[in-house]
């Protein structure tokens, strides 16, 4: 077992405890790999077959208030780089019971979204093995992450790094390919693609323009996880300077990877050809006629996957601790191990994330569908945060009352108050989709459990709720 570090004695490397083992190339892999999931890789297809070639104006849109809400983060980590971001920006400029749900809420957004990524993970090798029970095969992937994420932050960042290449590689190799038959017409649908395809069949707006604004749900979950290099900043060896550079590429990986990708996509194959449930990118290159394509592409799709679970272990780990060493979650889960990893919080968040397994032994055909709604909603709220911490920590530099960022946020404020009015409208859009509509169920009883919770912590240790940004070192590991 390994031996435990008691940080209220043992000489620490900085304020968390944390070791900076994150270099820049792992950072900006991280960031790579947090726009590049199964939202793109499998959930474009049921957006394709909602609203035609005008996704592509959709994920274009959702990538713009993207890119505002990334940048309003940099801002916040440049003021004050640490491993809870999120909770702690939240704490600090709306108010203690704000820190406080979203601290939890997007604890639950990772252990929820690694519920979902081990599904589809299992969903994946069926392909190659449909006899395997899909809980098994969950279970096994989980476990797996669960024993690398305990080893080190370097070992968690090279897993990480090596996931994003694999999805790297392929988008830009199946980009490359794509304009190759555009360009010169090799392949079984070199006869038949064309960039035309973008509005001759039946027009860039199918369905209507109701039908593309009814898709941007479906966009903005491909998108969640794109905030995780916040969760790095404890960890990163220059924050100051990885963190603004991973943020500032964030234009062009959204152009390249999700609007790029799409527009090769739709332009070798129409797009009513594309079904939901089915990767599109499958189905275009099974009309190229690449050899063992859906092969390849499942093994991306599947590496996309544990990449993402991969994240949420790393990123549940530190934002329960952050919660613990607040006295707003129990004082054992501060512990780190010789390496300097939450082990304990980490095992709690995998412990839980084992329901994921539960719900692929009961209801394996609607267990994907069911957690990912819960994931978006709660990744909505973690967005907001962000922003609204954003506008308020602007209004108290300007009044100088802090110190000015060193990585400002283009545009004024008014950028993030349409950003925000932005995500209230998704969040309706979930509410009128009766596929989605579950989480409206979930979020009520989730309320209530944050709501109490707050409470009984308000009479018990009324200094945690307030937010005492130094309750932590009075904090006992044992307690």
């Amino acid at each position: 077992m390994a031996h435990e570090t008691n940080e209220a004695t043992d000489p620490v490397p900085d304020e968390e405890g944390y070791e900076r083992g994150l270099g820049s190339r792992q950072i900006q892999m991280i960031a790579i790999g947090g726009a590049i999931g199964t939202g793109l890789f499998l959930g474009a297809g049921t957006a394709i077959s909602k609203a035609g070639p005008s996704l592509l104006l959709a994920y274009a849109l959702a990538g713009v208030v993207i890119f505002v809400i990334m940048r309003a983060l940099g801002e916040l980590l440049t003021y004050r780089p640490v491993s809870g971001s999120f909770a702690e920006y939240a704490r600090e400029f709306l108010g203690p019971f704000a820190g406080f749900v979203t601290g939890w809420t997007y604890w639950l957004f990772w252990v929820v979204t690694g519920m979902a990524e081990t599904t589809a993970a299992a969903v994946y090798v069926r392909f190659w093995e449909p006899g395997v029970p899909q809980w098994g095969t969950a279970l096994v992937f989980l476990l797996l992450l669960y024993a690398a994420n305990l080893i080190s932050v370097k070992l968690f960042g090279e897993i990480e790094f090596w996931f994003s290449m694999v999805k790297v590689t392929a988008i830009v190799g199946m980009i490359l390919i794509g304009i190759g038959v555009l360009v010169f017409g090799f392949s079984a649908a070199g006869d038949t693609a064309s960039i035309t395809h973008l509005w001759k069949d039946g027009g860039f707006f199918p369905k209507g323009v109701g039908a593309t604004v009814m898709s941007l749900q479906i966009v903005m979950f491909a998108y969640l996880g794109v905030e995780l290099v916040g969760v790095t900043a404890g960890e990163s060896e220059n924050p100051e300077k990885t963190l603004p550079r991973a943020i500032n590429t964030l234009p062009a990986r959204i152009a390249l990877f999700y609007v790029g990708a799409l527009l090769i996509i739709l332009s070798l194959v129409p797009w009513s050809e594309f079904e939901p449930g089915v990767s599109p990118f499958v189905a275009a290159f099974g009309k190229v006629g690449i050899p063992a394509a859906a092969g390849i592409i499942n093994f991306v799709v599947l590496t996309a996957a544990l990449s993402s679970c991969n994240s949420g272990m790393y990123s549940t780990g530190r934002m329960l601790r952050d919660l613990a060493l607040r006295r707003q979650a129990p004082g054992r889960l501060t512990r780190l191990t010789a390496s300097r990893t939450p082990a304990a919080a980490i095992t709690v968040s995998c412990l839980l994330m084992g329901a994921g397994v539960v719900l692929n032994a009961l209801v394996p055909e609607r267990a994907f569908e069911y957690i990912t709604s819960v994931a978006t909603v709660c990744g909505l709220w973690t967005w907001g945060a962000i922003l609204a911490s954003q506008i308020r920590y602007h209004a108290a530099w300007r009044a100088g009352r802090l110190p000015a960022p060193t990585f400002r946020a283009p545009g004024g404020s008014w950028t993030r108050w349409v950003a925000l009015a932005f995500l209230v409208m998704v969040a309706v859009l979930i509410a009128l989709d009766p596929t989605a509509r579950i989480s409206l169920y979930v979020f009520p009883v989730w309320a209530v459990l944050l709501i109490v919770g707050y409470r009984l912590l308000a009479r018990r240790d009324p200094a945690a709720v307030h937010g005492d940004p130094h309750s932590h070192l009075h904090a006992e590991s044992g307690e």
